[in-house]
């Protein structure tokens, strides 16, 4: 007997990644060497005094119990002397601070938390399909802020209808921004704050690759602008900072009404993350940070060898300044998802067509750092022999 999806499921969007997953794999089936550059996967393990922790603390037979529902204080203590050593930011513990199963998780959480059906949400496109998500499961809708390169793939606010502006409750914002690897600044999330407080929009600010920044520029939070928590929350995950993708732990930090919120949900989904894993993450945030100083000079130095070899062949790409990606234009006379499919097939690498991410991705794909500097210069190597490039 089969029973029928609920119609919040139905809604759901098709899952991006599930066809690129699908078509490499298949590939691979076949015997294929493939180069798989499509996800947003760490490849590095996590470091090795933070694995250690956890095998230490899981001994606790404290830990061996539920944890508290809003989980540890001193989890939430290290976040907040975190964000002051990291950022200058001053939050309070009790009120400011929400530990969440993944970021991913809080990401859909937060559109059921502060929208009805009907309700608008602005979201960037290209973006993270998992917005959508949310924002379907709460049946609410959206306006869409193209990021252009035209525009440093930061959004146009002056670009937004007057209509959309006064019925939005949500904004969704992410920087170092996946897909397109652009940085904000604070001039940026300054004007953000402004037009929030003006419109009474709830700023999320998705801020996944925090420590993901290149040439020396760190990049800036959304809470390091005066007024930002009244106005909004910032979203950081454990996962790219110190490759603990796995281990699904991440926080909300900002506007004290809108953790609560997501407190309160989480409240009635879990009873938080095992207590081990909070006290290894504590020891993550609060131990030397030379392993997240290594991997972002790995970072950089792969982005440097790989755009080196594809500027070489002739094709003219931007420089990421941050996360772990580079947004790559298709060649003239291909769509995303033809040019994916082509060097998936004929180059065996694999990469996300741009229109995956939305209707302004269409003309890009996306690459991810996410292997060694020798298979990435070998994914240059093999798309050049496709001949489709000029040498300049």
């Amino acid at each position: 007997m089969d029973f029928p999806f609920s119609d919040a499921l139905k809604r759901l969007p098709e899952q991006f990644f599930a066809g690129l997953v699908h078509k490499v794999s298949l590939l691979e089936k076949e015997g294929h060497d493939i180069i798989k550059l499509g996800q947003g996967n760490p490849d590095l393990p996590t470091p090795q005094h933070i694995v250690d922790k956890l095998k230490e603390a899981a001994d606790n037979p404290a830990y061996h119990k539920y944890s508290p529902f809003r989980g540890f204080d001193f989890l939430k203590q290290v976040i907040c002397d975190f964000y002051d050593r990291e950022y200058g930011v001053k939050l309070d513990p009790t009120t400011e601070v929400a530990i969440m199963f993944g970021s991913k998780t809080g990401l859909v959480e937060i559109s059921q938390c502060l929208l009805n059906p009907g309700d608008l949400a602005l979201l960037p496109d290209p973006g993270y399909p998992d917005y959508m998500s949310g924002i379907e499961l709460a049946q609410a809708r959206t306006s869409l802020m193209p990021l252009t390169a035209e525009n440093e793939f930061l959004p146009n606010y002056g670009a937004i209808p007057a209509s959309d502006l006064e019925e939005a409750k949500l904004m969704f914002l992410n920087y170092p921004n996946n897909p397109t690897a652009a940085t904000a600044d604070q001039k940026f999330f300054d004007k953000t704050v402004e037009l929030a407080k003006k419109h009474k929009i709830c700023v999320l600010h998705d801020f996944a690759y925090g420590a993901l920044g290149f040439d020396g520029e760190k990049p800036q939070s959304f809470l390091q602008s005066e007024g930002s928590k009244e106005v909004g929350v910032e979203m950081y995950t454990l996962s790219k900072t110190y490759n603990m993708a796995g281990w699904r732990i991440a926080f909300a930090v900002g506007n004290a009404s809108v953790i609560e919120s997501i407190n309160l949900i989480q409240d009635h989904v879990y009873v938080s993350l095992f207590g081990g894993m909070q006290e290894a993450a504590a020891y993550a945030l609060t131990t030397d940070q030379t392993c997240v100083e290594e991997l972002v000079h790995t970072y950089e130095s792969r982005r440097d060898a790989f755009i080196g070899h594809l500027r070489a062949i002739g094709w003219d790409v931007p420089e990421p300044k941050g996360t772990f990606f580079v947004w790559l234009p298709v060649p003239h006379g291909y769509t995303s998802e033809e040019f994916a499919d082509l060097l998936l097939e004929k180059a065996h690498v694999a990469v996300a067509p741009g229109n995956g991410f939305g209707e302004y991705g269409e003309g890009y794909v996306r690459a991810g750092l996410l292997d060694t500097e020798e298979r990435l210069l070998e994914a240059a190597k093999r798309i050049e022999k496709l001949g489709i490039f000029s040498k300049a």
